[in-house]
């Protein structure tokens, strides 16, 4: 099983400036946008200035009195100016005039956002980043260091259901072709509903009203991945095809409006993963192991650190996903507008992961010979020789997972006499996931051992290993329980729903003086999420308590009508293993018991949260001498009803079911000012106290909890109550952010901007054992003990003081056009972030898997874009950077665990060419070449060795190739 890479110890490493050079990079862009700017300024005539700062003051005013609509922020205007230009336009004057600290993407296009996925698109913008999934795709978004757990998403301003345990959606659930823009609010307003703690990112639709005329446009990309087929047989494809439709029209005399859009993806993951078990100075001078305590390793030279254990794993895994989006909008007159929209996705999703694995402790009877070592420190480092008497362990899995997302909303917009207007806005959003899984172990037949020579790299790559049996020669293999697991292999069927209810009700009246306007509003959202976990056992038919006495010996041979061939290991120096139909064996070979453990059962349950909430916002809009100010100030008033049904289990006993919950409320008071200081130039703060819900599975009321006659100590002789599980009654993680901003925009698409930010984590959540906990309702499992009380000790996710996080964001653009006639059609986006936490260590430690710095926190951040566009070419090479995190990764059977990821820069390709005139207008041409460089995943372990020394080691080293594609697209 590979569960090793989640229970390793991590550490943390910082990387100075001169180890960045993106990041140099990014602070020279920003500087020499604003050396541009200060020039453009002072050649620039002083009337066109002064009449573009009074038209910009104008158009404000003018703005404000419109913002008594309450259209959300991130709604377009028709698209007039396209291309990579004339996103960076709309993008900048949508964050001009936002009264919040916001951060926009917008199409280039109908249907054509600048990257191949929403979540790389959003990781271009300052402050955020991405990690990958276990398919190596950008999948988690995580806002100013904080993880994704801390970042709130919308789609038209309505919370989204996830596919995941937690609230964090998967990103690449969103096709870019059918979103139209982006927007993250940096700091919040008290409208803003479904909010996260680090951010929040609103996903928005196409409005049809908004353009004037019918609009077509079609995409069709082939894909190709570099890494090859993994395997032989199922999954063997590494090609696949993007494409798109969307098509918008108006009718009525332009008071109908109707925009459908359909995307599918059918995208090939070929991964080539290689995982370092541990690693431990096997022996000392004494003849033993002086970090285990075990037996003497033969062969090895005393104080020479080794790897412990190994894993080659290659995935060949088949994504097909498709979407429909469909917005209905209707305008009948100047006082009423009303919209349907509705997204809907469908993403299946089929794995096959092949792997070879031993153990190479000094309880594994192993020996070494020629060893040779490498300099290292502290100890030398064993990199090449032959390893004697190793159990190959061979395991097949077979993956496969289908996810449904449903959202639908319907929002009518009214003017009332007197000032007065109002919006209404239902909702429904649903997701559902369903997971078959299942694996079967293979080993050598007859018990058998082999030998392999080995060449391990000092630092991070591919080893070679040369085994002295073909693994791939079915007669060499056979189905047994090499490892003494207990067990031939394993199944398991997971079902989870998510959905989300809500009812919006606005109320905006329009005022003078100082504020412009107030916004008075309801909202009320019923979220619920439920979670079954069914697991089996297979064993090989003859084998086990059914059909007589299990032993981890019985084996049998595969049967040829299972056998694909065999699946390549070749990048670690194996030309291959067998490969076989894992679904297909476990019909015909095995037989198969329900065996629910403790934390199987423990992913049994459902989290229900009633979540009413008002809120009262007034806009500024004033003058403090002769600076414009606008702005918003108010207050969320949250009132929480969370509650929760799950099991009691004892081992893996059920012993009754569980119920449990709280209410609590929240004050969330917020302040924007944006300070308009003339030509372009503002000064913007933000003050707000936030929230966020923690893991929906922290507040499940499951539990192992029972009870025991404590033999030693002061409680000697009593019977106590013990457990650990979930906490239904847990609140909320607060916060309260202070941001201080300034931004220049000069040109049509350059700009700086500096951003200094604060938050103090008021309430923060880990885990702990409690030892005074209540355990009334529980069912006592050890009948023949009475316990002394109902008061025990129980290890749960608990609320606790937080710490402190603080950071720097610098952003600019340049057009080259700005600095010499000849760049005219080059440009440059660059940004850099510098985040520090003084998060208490105590309570860091205590979040399960045990990270030692907050989840997702990359000290630094940075983005570099260059691009060229012009007489219908454009080309751009984007590149992103973050320092290394504790990131939450999922393992086996869908576990949360956590590992320390290293540094991460990759780099993406595009060019492109469209057709202005002739027979071909309309058409274009694209080429995309994402992670040009093959850039891995590296992850490391911090391993003890003697003394109290610990070093950082190599954990996990993964590729998953380029991914090419090109392809066409029309536009009508």
């Amino acid at each position: 099983m590979d569960n090793s890479r989640f229970n390793q110890p991590t550490g943390t490493r910082r990387h100075g400036l001169r180890r960045c050079p993106l990041a140099v990079a990014c602070l020279l862009i920003t500087m020499s946008g604003a050396a541009a700017a200060a020039a453009a300024a002072a050649d620039a005539p002083q009337g066109a200035l002064a009449a573009a700062g009074q038209s910009r003051n104008a158009s404000a005013a003018q703005a404000k009195k419109e913002k008594a609509k309450k259209k959300p922020i991130a709604t377009l205007n028709a698209v007039v100016v396209t291309g990579i230009r004339g996103s960076i336009e709309n993008s900048l004057q949508i964050k001009q005039d936002s009264d919040d600290i916001v951060e926009v993407i917008t199409a280039e296009d109908i249907g054509k956002l600048p990257d191949a996925s929403i979540a790389e698109s959003l990781s271009r913008l300052p402050g955020l980043a991405t990690q990958r999934g276990a398919d190596g795709m950008a999948n988690k978004i995580s806002i100013r260091g904080m993880s994704s757990d801390f970042v709130g998403t919308t789609l038209n301003g309505r919370e989204e259901a996830s596919t995941g345990e937690n609230r964090g959606v998967d990103y690449n659930q969103y096709p870019a072709e059918l979103i139209s823009g982006v927007t993250v609010y940096k700091t919040p307003d008290a409208t803003l509903v479904g909010q996260g703690l680090s951010g929040t990112i609103n996903l928005h639709t196409i409005r049809p009203l908004d353009f004037k005329k019918m609009e077509l446009a079609a995409n069709l990309r082939g894909e190709w991945n570099s890494n090859g087929s993994q395997h032989a047989g199922a999954a063997s494809a590494n090609t696949g095809h993007r494409a798109s439709i969307s098509f918008i029209d108006q009718f009525l005399d332009h008071t109908l409006g109707v925009a459908v859009g359909f995307a599918q993806l059918a995208t090939p993951v070929q991964q080539k993963q290689y995982q370092s078990w541990w690693w431990s100075v096997d022996n000392g001078s004494a003849g033993i192991d002086q970090n285990w305590g075990g037996p003497h390793t033969a062969g090895l030279p005393d104080n020479a650190l080794t790897q412990e254990g190994m894993q080659l794993r290659a995935r060949s895994e088949n994504q097909l996903r498709n979407s429909l989006m469909s917005v209905i909008e209707w305008q009948p007159g100047n006082d009423f507008t009303s919209t349907l929209d509705l997204f809907y996705s469908t993403f299946d999703k089929r794995s096959y992961i092949n792997g070879l694995q031993w153990s190479s402790t000094p309880w594994d009877g192993i020996s070494y010979s020629n060893p040779g070592t490498s300099s290292f420190q502290p100890y030398p480092l064993i990199t090449s020789g032959t390893l004697n008497g190793l159990k190959p362990i061979m395991q097949n899995e077979d993956t496969h997972e289908k996810d449904h997302l449903f959202s639908v909303g319907w929002k009518n917009e009214f003017k009332l006499p007197g000032g007065w207007s109002t919006t209404t806005d239902l909702s429904y959003s649903s997701a559902r996931v369903n997971l078959h899984d299942a694996y079967l172990f293979t080993g050598l037949a007859n018990g058998g051992t082999m030998n392999a020579q080995f060449n391990l790299p000092t630092g991070y790559g591919y080893p070679t290993f040369s085994p002295g049996v073909n693994l791939a020669n079915p007669s060499n293999v056979v189905f047994t329980d090499p490892d003494n697991y207990g067990y031939n292999g394993r199944e398991e069927f997971d079902h989870q729903t998510d959905k989300i209810k809500s009812v919006r009700l606005d109320f905006v009246h329009e005022m003078g003086w100082i504020f412009d306007s107030v916004d008075i509003g309801f909202d009320y959202s019923d979220r619920k999420k439920t979670k079954n976990a069914n697991v089996l056992f297979a064993w090989l038919n003859g084998n086990g308590s059914t059909q007589g006495t299990y032993s981890n010996t019985y084996s049998m041979p595969i049967n040829s009508g299972n056998l694909y061939g065999s699946t390549s290991l070749g990048y670690g120096g194996i030309p291959g293993i067998v490969n076989y139909s894992v679904l297909g064996a476990l019909a015909s070979q095995f037989y198969l018991t329900q065996k629910n453990g403790q934390n199987d059962w423990n992913r049994n349950y459902s989290v229900e949260e009633k979540v009413p909430l008002g809120y009262l916002m007034l806009n500024v809009d004033t003058m403090l001498g002769d600076v414009p100010i606008r702005g918003n100030v108010g207050v969320q008033y949250v009132h929480t009803d969370q509650s929760s049904v799950a099991y009691q289990t004892t081992g893996s006993q059920v012993a009754g079911t569980l119920r449990g919950g709280t209410t609590y409320n929240n004050v969330l008071p917020s302040l924007n000012l944006v300070a308009d200081l003339g030509n372009r130039q503002y000064l913007r703060f933000g003050f707000a106290k936030e929230m966020a819900r923690g893991r929906i599975d922290d507040e499940k009321v499951a539990s192992s909890a029972g009870v025991s006659q404590i033999t030693s100590g002061p409680a000697a002789g009593r019977v106590l109550w013990s457990g650990s599980g979930g906490n239904p009654r847990l609140k909320p993680y607060i916060a309260v952010g202070t941001d201080l901003s300034w931004e220049k925009y000069f040109g049509k698409a350059s700009y700086v901007g500096v951003d200094v930010f604060n938050k103090n984590l008021l309430n923060y959540i880990y885990t702990q054992t409690v030892v005074n906990y209540d355990f009334s309702g529980y069912t006592n499992t050890n009948p023949t003990l009475t316990p002394t009380s109902n008061i025990g000790s129980f290890t749960t996710p608990e609320n606790g003081t937080g710490g402190r996080m603080e950071g720097l964001e610098l952003q600019g653009g340049l057009e080259g056009g700005m600095v010499a006639d000849a760049l005219d059609g080059f440009g440059a986006q660059a940004n850099f972030s510098l985040t520090n936490s003084s998060i208490p260590q105590s309570t860091l430690a205590s979040i399960p898997g045990g990270p030692k710095t907050l989840p997702g926190l990359s000290r630094k951040v940075a983005n570099l874009t260059l691009y060229y566009e012009r007489n219908g070419f454009a080309v751009r090479v984007a590149e992103r950077y973050r320092s290394s995190y504790t990131g939450e990764a999922v393992a086996l059977f869908d576990q949360l665990g956590y590992t320390k990821i290293l540094s991460n820069k990759e780099t993406d390709f595009q060019a492109s060419y469209d057709f202005s005139s002739g027979r071909y207008k309309g058409l274009s041409l694209l080429l995309q070449i994402s992670n040009l460089t093959n850039t891995p995943f590296r992850s490391e372990q911090v391993s003890g060795l003697p003394n109290g020394v610990q070093v950082g080691m190599p954990l996990e080293y993964d590729t998953w190739g380029r991914t090419v594609l090109f392809g066409v697209s029309y536009k009508l």
